[in-house]
């Protein structure tokens, strides 16, 4: 990384061609319409391209296309060994190219490139890879009967399955959904979110050159609210597998009873509390944790310990040091590798934080340090590290998802007072515990209501082990040998022996 400097990158980036076409049945194609959306870099405000804005006509060729090719078998029929092969190779050819992709994603989105290539692809290609290898070590099972029946229970594809993703993470959230619901052999349609879908558009050509049949692997960009909510409504989709707001989740909900009853999968919003006990074995690694656990990524994500509880002894001197760690987190270029926070995925998401900011100051939460827009003068779109001394749950910082780089702190007193504060929200994600105390670890643990329960750590994990949360943080589970029961179907089979 060292000879990748801020100029090299800049030199790659005014010379990377970047496509904005659909890509349907195997070949690029523009909208039916023509219809097109700008994709604006975040960085300094700039048009990258003219994306194809799909409609309800690209969706039902898309769908027809993903169904044609399920039937057929040219995926769903090969044998896993082959399936493995593919996607193998596809995770090959994403690291071959990781240089290029997260460049469109830090041009698209805004992300540090560091964080990119350093995180983000190595973590897609690795994704590919690990489900590819699951494949042929999926066995069915034959159910226990008398000697006169055989009873089996096997897995089946689901057919045609649509993954509507978010900006924050775009190739690396889409592979959580792609990779497994291609490893079960589904035909997998993909609607990148319209604030970040350059890298899924050169996705597709790499899925092509890995040997995944046309029709297997469609890529639809276009707004959520057009393309999205064709894909909930059509009557040929099989699963949505959503990563998303709860808003948009709950919508999701509905097309699928206003249709085929299509199953959903739901990866919803979050306020995650993170929790720091005066025994805390290491006060200067837990505030490192608490500040990145809010700041890395622009606060642009969802399992973002955005609610901090610290106990009241520790309190003051260890929200110096958050503070202190925070400093050093400041908006700068994306293109430099020194940068160690971006900008904000476009302007509306901008003005969006600030006038959440503006809110909580007017609600009476103290402002700790940040709070205002950096780098105004680059045309992009640039937040402070924020944080907020908040006095009770009542604040809207408190209450919800703010989707930035926005931290509330409160103190607490006992463990029964971190559980209250701790689960007293809609959602149920993530949540993070500091404590020297093992038997406190696991009563805690327990006792909070998430999805996810970091110890002494935060945001750690694996593609081997289950993401999702509870409440109205969603219900699907990505990661893991358990996304694939997402789009398998259980099949009994019974056979009389009888005869």
């Amino acid at each position: 990384m060292s000879a990748r400097n801020a100029a090299y990158w800049r030199d790659r980036a005014a010379s990377l061609a970047i496509g904005g076409q659909a890509y349907i049945d195997g070949a690029y194609c523009d909208a039916a319409d023509g219809a097109t959306l700008p994709a604006t870099s975040p960085i300094d405000g700039r048009k990258l391209a003219d994306v194809a804005a799909c409609g309800p006509a690209d969706v039902d060729r898309a769908v027809q296309s993903a169904r044609r090719a399920f039937e057929a078998g040219v995926w769903s029929g090969l044998a896993p060994r082959q399936r493995k092969e593919r996607l193998l190779r596809l995770a090959a050819l994403i690291e071959a190219n990781q240089e290029e992709l997260a460049l469109l994603e830090t041009l698209d989105m805004g992300k540090p490139i560091r964080d990119a290539l350093a995180f983000d692809l190595p973590e897609t290609a690795r994704c590919y890879a690990w489900y590819a290898e699951a494949i042929d070590k999926i066995y069915d099972e034959i159910a226990p009967t008398g000697p006169d029946a055989l009873a089996t229970i096997t897995r089946e594809a689901l057919g045609v399955v649509a993954a509507v993703v978010p900006w924050n993470y775009p190739l690396m959230m889409a592979a959580w959904k792609v990779a497994p619901a291609l490893a079960a052999g589904n035909s997998v349609i993909l609607k990148p979110a319209e604030q970040a879908s350059l890298s899924a558009i050169r996705l597709a050509a790499l899925a092509s050159e890995a040997g995944i049949p046309p029709g297997v692997f469609n890529v639809v960009p276009g707004l959520g609210a057009v393309a999205g909510q064709a894909l909930g409504r059509h009557p040929d989709v099989d699963c949505i597998a959503f990563t998303g707001s709860t808003a948009t989740g709950k919508r999701f909900m509905e097309y699928s009873g206003q249709s085929n009853l299509k199953r959903v999968w739901l990866e919803c919003g979050g306020k995650s509390p993170h929790i720091v006990f005066d025994d805390c074995p290491d006060l200067d690694r837990a505030a490192q944790a608490a500040a990145l656990a809010i700041f890395s990524n622009q606060g642009e994500v969802c399992i973002a310990g955005s609610r901090l509880y610290v106990q009241d002894g520790i309190y003051d001197a260890f929200m110096e040091k958050v503070a202190a760690f925070a400093a050093g987190l400041q908006p700068g270029d994306p293109l430099d590798p020194a940068t160690a926070m971006g900008a904000m995925v476009d302007e509306r998401q901008m003005r969006g934080v600030l006038d959440r900011i503006a809110a909580g100051k007017a609600e009476g939460a103290s402002l700790r340090m940040g709070g205002g827009q950096a780098l105004a003068a680059t045309g992009g779109y640039y937040i402070e590290p924020t944080i907020f001394d908040c006095a009770g749950q009542d604040s809207s910082l408190v209450r919800e998802e703010i989707f930035g780089p926005v931290l509330a702190a409160q103190r607490f007193s006992s463990e029964d007072d971190a559980i209250r504060l701790a689960n007293d929200s809609v959602y149920g994600l993530g949540a993070g515990l500091w404590t020297a105390n093992l038997s406190r670890a696991h009563r805690l643990s327990r006792r909070l209501r998430a999805g996810l329960v970091w110890v002494n750590c935060y945001a750690d994990g694996d593609i081997s082990v289950p993401f999702g949360g509870v409440k109205q943080s969603g219900f699907g589970r990505d990661k893991s040998l358990h996304a694939l029961d997402k789009y398998s179907d259980l099949k009994t089979t019974w056979i009389s022996l009888a005869v």
